[in-house]
């Protein structure tokens, strides 16, 4: 891989973390409810099952998606059920103080994280399709994929970070309980909003 390949797919990677979805909407959502620090447990489920589904694909997983309907329909119907409840859930908050509220574990939230980031079977055919543009064909391909990969995490790390620090620098405005209660009104009817368009995206859209 030469180094103007590179700068084009770190250019890509930027334009892919900044725009908004599901991790992005979860991290700041619970740096809201439960600080910054636990924001980032479950952005680091997010970021592992980034890793996961990078791995798949290179195994394979992203072509047999795109081969068999049943086995795409079978994993898009549950993404897609999951993050609909998940926005329920936040679209139901109470607009309650994170200190008055209980504090989820580090754990809870880590695998939170890990469902929301592995809750779209799109993702597999996106790296299946996404990686081997900038893959050299003629040199050994373990390194470039872990170099690919790597890129794509920490780029979502230093987003994911910013995101959550950054609502903490205002959390004691977001901190109202009508602003938080209309925060989670748009985060939960955005999760939901994701997770019924992905019931009705299609293998090639």
């Amino acid at each position: 891989m030469t180094s103007s390949t590179y700068l084009i797919y770190l250019a890509a990677v930027a334009l892919l973390v900044v725009t908004p979805g599901p991790t992005l909407l979860m991290c700041v959502s619970n740096a809201l409810h439960h600080g910054p620090a636990r924001a980032l447990a479950s952005a680091a489920g997010a970021l592992a099952a980034s890793l996961g589904i990078m791995a798949l694909s290179a195994a394979g997983l992203g072509a047999l998606l795109a081969a068999s309907e049943a086995a795409f329909t079978v994993l898009k119907v549950a993404g897609a059920c999951y993050l609909v409840w998940l926005g329920i859930r936040t679209f139901r908050g109470t607009g309650a103080l994170a200190e008055a509220a209980p504090a989820p574990a580090g754990r809870s939230l880590f695998v939170q994280g890990l469902l929301v980031g592995a809750s779209n079977p799109k993702a597999l055919l996106f790296f299946s399709a996404f990686f081997p543009q900038f893959i050299d064909p003629a040199a050994p391909v373990p390194p470039q994929f872990a170099l690919l990969a790597g890129t794509f995490v920490a780029t979502d790390f230093l987003m994911l970070v910013a995101a959550a620090f950054g609502v903490g620098r205002i959390a004691g405005w977001l901190r109202q309980a009508r602003v938080v209660r209309w925060i989670d009104r748009v985060c939960g009817g955005l999760f939901a909003l994701l997770g019924t368009a992905l019931l009705f995206t299609r293998r090639g859209t």
